[in-house]
């Protein structure tokens, strides 16, 4: 059979899914859960895949009992699909996670139920997205080794394809003194804030250094308990972010904590640092499945805008993924000056306009997989 038959019949086969993939972004979008706690909305997926006979098998169950790979079909290729459901708290999903899982679940079953016989099919269930990202050690664990390609689509204000994302490996840093009463004649202290500000203000010297595009934020959590003890802890948090995974790991990093330790030197303070968020590496896009997926927005008369290679507007753990195997991450428009992460994206992630516009994403995706499978 042709490739334009087949995409023909996903789209087809996505129609015919309309009514299951509506009722599962409801109820996600209905039943919000936080990272590392969504219980129910992996036990709905869980069913769904079961009644098309995929092989459900939890995954990760150590750190992350939310995490799945449900697999079905033969042949050599393999093709991945991300789905996502975690939520935000107070907020519920003003990321459109349940949107995201509409897509890759509908575009998962509709590619396997064309390609059955000569392709593979795994839907991933990555938890955590909004906290410390399970696709990271997904990749570690060598679950997207063997994949042709691993395909997502994000909902947005716009549909996009191309760009990039930030490397991130968020930094704590907290100096350590001694404690002591401000006055006191005999007993002195050692001021851990005053070294904290000393490192703040030669950071801000340092981050001007630094050649490569990037992106540093810092507050400080930590700056004492009264103003008449001399502070003995105090901590700074930075978020530190740039477009090459290596140049923050191997340039960024090492000489941040080299000027912290000068700092603590300087102060005679003792010097703790930590990361406490994962690495999230950039996003390599890949430019064939750009390519691909600008012909299928266009079959499906979804206009999209092209980004440059180097835009980047946030972090994802979906960069991670595209470290191992082939993937993108484009954009699907579910309605007008939005933003992630807020009340209003979650109103709209829920509306039925939304919905529309996810089935669109879920054909584009999965006419994506049938370009991959085509590929010599």
């Amino acid at each position: 059979m042709y490739k334009q038959d087949l995409k023909q019949l996903v789209c087809q086969e996505i129609d015919k899914l309309e009514p299951v993939l509506s009722k599962l972004a409801d109820y996600l979008h209905q039943h919000p859960e936080i990272s590392m706690q969504e219980i129910k909305a992996v036990n709905y997926l869980k069913k769904l895949l079961e009644e098309f006979q995929f092989i459900f098998t939890p995954i990760l169950k150590d750190t992350f009992s939310t995490a799945f790979i449900a697999t079905k079909g033969n042949g050599d290729k393999k093709i991945g699909f991300l789905t996502e459901y975690d939520a935000l708290p107070d907020i519920g999903h003003g990321c459109g996670h349940n949107l995201i899982s509409l897509m890759s679940l509908g575009a998962g079953l509709a590619f396997n139920a064309v390609t059955d016989k000569i392709a593979q099919t795994v839907i991933f269930g990555c938890p955590a997205e909004e906290t410390i990202g399970a696709k990271l050690n997904i990749a570690d664990s060598g679950y997207f080794d063997d994949l042709q390609a691993c395909l997502i689509i994000h909902p947005d204000d716009k549909t996009t394809i191309g760009g990039t994302s930030f490397a991130t490996h968020p930094l704590e840093i907290t100096f350590l003194g001694k404690e002591a009463h401000v006055a006191d004649p005999v007993y002195h202290g050692i001021n851990g804030l005053d070294a904290l500000v000393d490192f703040y203000q030669e950071f801000k010297k340092l981050k001007q250094s630094f050649t490569k595009p990037n992106i540093i934020g810092t507050i400080i959590t930590d700056g004492g308990i009264a103003p008449n003890i001399i502070p003995a802890k105090a901590t700074l948090r930075a978020t530190i972010r740039s477009l090459d995974t290596d140049y923050l790991e191997e340039v960024m990093l090492p000489q941040i904590k080299k000027l912290a330790q000068k700092i603590a030197l300087k102060h005679q303070t003792q010097l703790k640092m930590h990361h406490y968020e994962p690495l999230y590496k950039n996003l390599r896009s890949d430019k064939l499945l750009n390519q691909y997926y600008q012909e299928n927005f266009s079959l499906l008369g979804e206009k999209y805008t092209l980004l440059p290679d180097d835009f980047a507007d946030g972090s994802t753990d979906v960069g991670n993924v595209s470290h191992v195997t082939r993937t993108c991450q484009p954009t699907i428009c579910i309605g007008n000056n939005l933003f992630v992460h807020t009340l209003e994206f979650a109103n709209a992630s829920g509306s039925e306009y939304a919905k529309k516009q996810a089935l669109i994403g879920a054909k584009a995706m999965a006419m994506t997989a049938i370009d991959v499978l085509f590929e010599k």
